[in-house]
């Protein structure tokens, strides 16, 4: 069994991340290959986009959202993401068993009853999450609205119609449901599907890295069933990869990456030691709800950043060379003009191992269901 460093399996992880650089696909095709693109935060996908099509405009997301031929709503673990609105239509239920999950946290219902009155609340209108809670306590009494408007996002495929997703947007989330936005059922696909994409995008992984990445369990039975090659890596733990995708050479080069808060690349895996150095681990996921953003330097997290009003930080971890530094800083002015054209951030780099200036929101991130 051929065993991969971690040097390999960082440049390899990079390339099927599109992280590398010159990819040339199109953001369609991005969202498409990633699964799904964590978008708990609106402008995240924006970024992560730009971090991994060259050329990538807010315009071009914005109208593939418009167009519905990208979607937003509950998909892996139970959190709000981007993806086709041809892969919803089958990954939303194949994922239903994780968000019934999180649904057996709320109080009892009639589940078959509570999905029927959805489906006949949203027939009219997109509603608004609170006014779609308000309609369901209606037609189901004795249950707080808040607890019903959850249960819906968790238990019935619903996703959330533009603006929602928007560049900035910070208005109210409307909810419709996600076969009559499409135009197509919902259908569950064989688990196998799901495991082939990810590893197409996330591998060479373990079983249980696609686990946590998915929120599916038992999943070692379907990793068997498929004709898969496995290598191990420096600690002996078997990944398994698709037939004959390629491996990534380890002197590849790597550019200065910024990445978003809660980017797929940080969380694609269980051991995320082919991205973040083991010792910095907790400063990248200080909290079970937080994920920072995160700056990658020769392949790997080096730093956070933070937008703080007009500014730009950029908190490295260590001490960089003159020629890391400036590549950095090169790039921080990159973002910031993609952020803001107009006005772009002061970008500042601070001395190594300072902390945050002010407290990081807690409960922004993956705690935040729906």
């Amino acid at each position: 069994m051929q065993s991969l460093s971690t040097r390999v399996l960082n440049r390899t992880y990079l390339q099927r991340q599109f992280l590398g650089g010159g990819s040339g696909r199109t953001p369609l095709e991005v969202v498409t290959h990633l699964i799904a693109l964590q978008g708990q935060e609106n402008d995240a996908p924006y970024l992560g986009l730009r971090a991994r099509v060259d050329g990538f405009e807010i315009t071009h997301l914005t109208g593939l959202l418009e167009s519905r031929r990208l979607v937003r709503g509950a998909l892996l673990r139970g959190t709000q993401h981007l993806c086709s609105g041809a892969d919803y239509s089958w990954l939303r239920p194949t994922l239903g068993p994780v968000l019934e999950k999180f649904a057996a946290r709320l109080p009892q219902l009639d589940r078959a009853s509570l999905v029927t009155t959805i489906g006949q609340v949203l027939a009219a209108e997109p509603l608004s999450r609170a006014e779609l809670g308000r309609r369901l306590a209606a037609e189901l009494p004795g249950h707080a609205a808040n607890d019903l408007a959850m249960a819906a996002h968790l238990l019935s495929p619903l996703v959330h119609p533009a603006p929602s997703g928007f560049w900035r947007h910070r208005g109210r989330i409307r909810c419709v449901a996600a076969d009559a936005w499409l135009g197509r059922p919902m259908a569950p696909a064989d688990v196998s599907t799901l495991v082939t994409r990810y590893l197409t995008a996330y591998g060479p992984a373990s079983v249980k890295d696609f686990q946590t990445f998915t929120g599916l369990t038992r999943a070692a039975a379907v990793f068997a069933t498929l004709p898969l090659r496995v290598f191990k890596d420096d600690n002996g733990i078997e990944l398994y990869d698709v037939p004959a995708a390629p491996l990534a050479e380890p002197d590849s080069p790597a550019p200065v990456v910024f990445l978003p808060e809660f980017d797929n690349a940080v969380l694609g895996h269980a051991d995320r030691a082919r991205i973040i150095h083991p010792g910095d681990r907790a400063l990248v996921t200080p909290g079970w709800s937080i994920v920072r953003p995160t700056v990658l330097v020769d392949g790997f997290v080096a730093a956070i950043w933070e937008r703080n009003r007009d500014e730009l930080l950029i908190r490295p971890f260590r001490r960089w060379s003159a020629k890391v530094r400036d590549e950095v800083m090169a790039e921080g002015e990159r973002v910031s003009r993609f952020v803001d054209p107009e006005s772009p951030p002061r970008v500042i780099l601070t001395a190594p191992g300072q902390s945050p200036s002010s407290p990081w929101p807690v409960g922004r991130g993956e705690a935040r269901r729906g």
